[in-house]
Order: C-alpha cells, then structure tokens, then sequence
C-alpha cells in the first residue's frame, strides 16, 4: 500500500486520498491487526522533508499521508489534477477515527502533549462518543528516549488491547515516532499533530471560512506569533515558490531521500 495512489510533492510522496477513504484504510487495517504508518501533512510537515533528506525518507516509506493542509490539497490538484474537493484535516480524521472504533469496538490509545490536555482530550472524545474505549493515555516526555524506555512504550501499548494510536508530539517529532515505532507495534500509528489540544479545547480552530480560503496559517499565526512566525513567514513563501518550480518543470525534486543514520528516539 506504501505506493499506492501516491504523488510527489516537492519529492515528498502524498496519497490522493479523502477523508472517507483515509477513513476506512485505516480501521480496515485496525480490524486486521496490520501495522500501519500514517500522518496528516500541512505545508510544515511537507517541507521538513524537502529540507532534511533524512526525513524525506521517513515520510516515503509511510503508508498513507494525507493532505492536511490545504496547499497541500491544491497542489496535489494543480500539479497531478487529483480532483481533491476536500483536505483530510488532522482534528476531523482523528474524531471520525473514534466514531468508527466507538461503533466497532476497537480500543484507542493516546501518545503525547500533556497530562491535562490528554485528560480533556479524552473527557471530550468519550462525551461525545460514550462507547469510545480509550485503552490509554500517555503524555510525552518532551525528550529523548533510551531503548528500554522505548521498548516500555511498546510494551504498555500493545498490552493495553489498543487496535490503533494516536501520536501528538509536534511536527516533526510524532513523524519520527511513527516510523520508529511502526513496525514494534503491529496496528495503525497515526501523528495528528495539533489535534490533541484542538479537541481537547486547549486552542481555539480557525473558523471555516478561514479553513477552506487556506488561511488557517494566518490564524494560528495572530494566536500565537513568537512560536510560529518563523514556521509561516519563512516556509509559506518557500513552498510556493518550490510548487512553482516543479508546475513549470524548472526543477526536479527526487522523492530519494537518505535512510536515518541512527534512532532519534523522540517521546
């Protein structure tokens, strides 16, 4: 599946997906208790791999990266007429995913942010889905992992009956997780990013109309500018600049990336 309706996007491969397809791939794969890489990518995630040939290749060898963003959604349409009417948004695949394993029974876990955020994460999630089984919850610890910490995670994960994780350590960390963890823990990996502390009310959404102008980054910017304005006021441009390129066939981007000289072991 790592290849299947997948196109380069500055050398980053992406699927042509909708949420309703992103949807049932993973809760197919969740019920066959398969292992499974997958992330929502925005304009950030895309070019932490354009930049970092190392994370190029972590990216590639995903089986599913959705189009979370929407430049990413209109690149796809521009450069490879995908016909996309619609971004896979991190928040919105990650509550569909709960409606699903709620009315299908499948355990969720939680891996990331902060014990209060996950508490109202997973007070939220369950209120609004009271069959939701949520098998854990396990905040980050905003460093780097020894093996045995590693091998621990996995250990309680697998243990707790989970058929599918959540990972929300920030972009690119929980990209990194999921590669690192993928194959150790046998089911879906998904990094949702900002989802956690958006469902759990933590940081208010752009408003729809903001959404679906692509002016989420506009938003997020005005809330919270010493954090990001180095992310959108120097990557944005960047990144228009490269799709440009590769529109006009100015440039070749490889989707080669180099294979990780060690574990990063981010948690």
């Amino acid at each position: 599946m790592r290849n299947a309706g997948k196109r380069s996007i500055l050398g980053v491969l992406i699927n042509i997906v909708d949420m309703t397809d992103a949807v049932e791939a993973v809760i197919r794969v969740a019920r066959d208790k398969r292992p499974m890489s997958v992330s929502a990518l925005a304009v950030h995630g895309l070019m932490t791999g354009v930049v970092d040939r190392e994370q190029k290749f972590r990216l590639n060898q995903f089986d599913l990266l959705v189009p979370d963003g929407q430049p990413v959604r209109w690149a796809l349409n521009w450069l490879h007429r995908a016909g996309l009417s619609q971004r896979v948004y991190g928040p919105r695949l990650t509550t569909r995913l709960c409606e699903r394993a709620s009315a299908e029974g499948l355990p969720v876990y939680f891996y990331g942010s902060t014990p209060d955020v996950l508490q109202s994460l997973t007070l939220n999630l369950t209120a609004q889905f009271p069959a939701l089984m949520i098998a854990g919850a396990e905040p980050s610890k905003f460093r780097q992992l020894s093996q045995l910490e590693k091998r621990d995670i996995v250990n309680r994960i697998v243990s707790s009956g989970a058929a599918m994780v959540f990972v929300g350590l920030g972009c690119p960390r929980q990209e990194v997780f999921v590669y690192e963890f993928r194959d150790l823990l046998g089911m879906p990996v998904l990094a949702v990013g900002a989802a956690f502390p958006f469902i759990a009310g933590r940081f208010p959404q752009a408003p729809h109309w903001m959404q679906d102008a692509g002016l989420e980054w506009l938003f997020r910017l005005c809330a919270e500018p010493k954090r990001l304005w180095r992310r959108y006021l120097f990557l944005n441009p960047s990144y228009l600049f490269l799709i440009a390129l590769q529109r006009l066939r100015l440039s070749q981007f490889s989707t080669d990336g180099q294979p990780p000289r060690r574990e990063l072991l981010f948690g």
